[in-house]
């Protein structure tokens, strides 16, 4: 699966079982047409994604970052407080490609960069910058 949108919070690092890390976000993906009678007409999709490989890249997937996403879609159960036991998709990213590149920790007064960049695109990720 691949789809393109924007962050809709900065991006979460969890330490789960021994020295691994996982990278957890939501995008939202806009879609927009128009209606038999010419009306506008728009609606969002929310996406809850997981990226397992480089946790460097984190500080870079902040609240609206544009970000293109592959991966693949899993369901996850989980128990609601109110209504019993639920299930959400989850994407496991193979790779994210960042549209602007702006770590948390940078200067908004700045400039940003707008190259884009790819996380996780090789068979090692020891060459990224992050």
């Amino acid at each position: 699966m691949l789809f393109t949108g924007r962050l809709t919070a900065n991006a979460e690092v969890k330490a789960v079982k021994g020295d691994k890390q996982v990278i957890n976000f939501t995008v939202a993906i806009n879609q927009k047409w128009k209606n038999k009678a010419g009306e506008k007409k728009e609606k969002t999709a929310f996406v809850d994604c997981a990226y397992w490989r480089n946790s460097g890249i984190a500080e870079y997937l902040t609240k609206g970052a544009v970000v293109e996403i592959s991966g693949w879609m899993e369901a996850q159960g989980y128990q609601s407080k109110s209504d019993g036991i639920k299930a959400r998709l989850i994407c496991t990213c193979d790779t994210i490609k960042l549209f602007s590149l702006t770590p948390k920790s940078a200067d908004p007064t700045e400039g940003k960069e707008k190259k884009a960049v790819t996380a996780g695109a090789g068979k090692d990720d020891d060459d990224l910058p992050f």
